[in-house]
């Protein structure tokens, strides 16, 4: 495992404190130390989230909402204090904050709750050509649904937006703007509050795919003046089954629910219902109590550590693998080696690329998902990398050819 202590910005978290909060850390892979390099995808938890989760299971189970003794008290408390922590992380108010299971329902809320009431034929959605999945599919749907029409802002070869290009595009027609924050393949930190002083300028609203963000820097969502955000738990230090969603008050209060049933009700007859005040009117049924406490316990770990401590220890931590290298792959879609925006960093390191387990390659997610060699200046060999099973712009696994 590096020693943390040498990196720029978190000189306090070293690995014995890593190891101490976070167990996993102590277990050996092929009797080596595990490194877990996969955080993208879903972080590790702290034993601070584990025991606040265990800590609800053991004393204070109960539904909320619904009870008017001890336990469900205390559960029902513990679970509104969980929304007023995660709004203050963002520096929002706590009925804004709506806990989803993670970052795709929050934008399929948007997409279904708002999308359907609002688009229409001829619309325009203005996506990005850096977008996950969860970004795209939902907004073809609600495309498919309402005649509305889906476009992409293009990047340029070193992973950036092309700005000019989206003025061109968001236009009169454009009704929403939906972003990644930060691209979860190229690392790209997107220009949001840009993005968003466009599509306010033509009366559209900013949606903000914030799941890779909001684990690794300070989030504002008043500074940004985004509409919508949507993160997930999982990837911030949380358990998983617990995401948000932020929505302007304005806009939560205009939109019809996602999801009906138990809790979302302020009074229901046989002929009608009406609705239940903020956030409970999109958290239908039992929600997930003990994700949301433990969500917040997360949210107390990074702010322990403070987020302007954790973004360039982050930041360290995306090019050290690389940097190992001799040099990065040169894409043959643009002629160039990816820049440091895009998540690399040129090194003249001897390190001989066959030192690598050849388990990293087949797990790694190569930017440009294309067939490449890289030179070793240590013995003079190299090895050759396919990509096996294509997934939009990039791969999901790869096969060692040569070396």
């Amino acid at each position: 495992m590096p020693n943390v202590s040498t990196l720029p910005g978190q000189s306090a978290l070293d690995v014995d404190t890593l190891r101490r909060d976070f167990p996993i850390l102590t277990r050996r892979v092929h009797d080596r130390p595990l490194v877990y390099l996969d955080s993208a995808a879903s972080s590790q938890k702290p034993l601070q989230v584990m025991d606040a989760v265990n800590h609800y299971y053991q004393t204070s189970h109960a539904n909320i909402h619904r009870g008017v003794y001890v336990l469900s008290e205390e559960a029902t408390l513990a679970y509104e204090q969980a929304h007023e922590r995660v709004a203050h992380f963002i520096h929002a108010d706590w009925e804004e904050v709506v806990f989803t299971k993670n970052t795709t329902e929050s934008l399929n809320l948007v997409a279904y709750a708002w999308g359907l009431q609002h688009l229409r034929e001829g619309d325009e959605v203005v996506l990005t050509q850096l977008e996950h999945h969860s970004n795209i599919v939902p907004w073809q749907q609600m495309a498919r649904r309402t005649g509305a029409v889906v476009r992409y802002i293009r990047i340029d070869a070193q992973g950036h937006l092309d700005l000019e290009h989206a003025a061109t595009l968001i236009g009169p027609r454009t009704k929403m703007v939906s972003v990644a924050h930060v691209s979860n393949v190229l690392g790209t930190v997107n220009p949001v509050d840009v993005l968003g002083q466009m599509a306010h300028a033509q009366g559209a609203l900013l949606c903000v795919d914030g799941a890779q963000s909001i684990p690794h820097m300070a989030v504002d969502v008043r500074a940004i003046d985004c509409d919508f955000f949507a993160f997930s738990g999982h990837k911030m230090l949380g358990p998983t089954g617990i995401g948000g969603l932020y929505g302007k008050r304005r806009l939560l209060e205009q939109m019809e629910p996602f999801l009906y049933g138990g809790d979302m009700i302020s009074e229901v007859t046989f002929e009608r219902a009406s609705w239940n005040d903020l956030p409970w009117k999109f958290e239908a049924g039992t929600p997930p109590i003990a994700q949301g406490i433990g969500l917040a316990a997360a949210v107390g770990y990074l702010e322990g550590l403070g987020m302007e401590a954790v973004r360039p220890t982050s930041i360290s931590w995306s090019v050290m693998p690389w940097s190992r290298c001799a040099r990065p792959p040169i894409s043959s879609s643009t002629g160039r080696r990816p820049t440091r925006a895009a998540g690399w960093s040129p090194s003249t390191s001897r390190t001989c690329i066959r030192t690598i387990s050849p388990r990293f390659w087949t797990n790694v997610v190569w930017p440009f998902g294309l067939d490449i060699t890289v030179p070793c200046p240590s013995c003079r060999c190299s090895v050759s990398m396919a990509p096996v099973g294509r997934v939009f712009m990039y791969t999901t696994r790869w096969k060692r050819l040569m070396c």
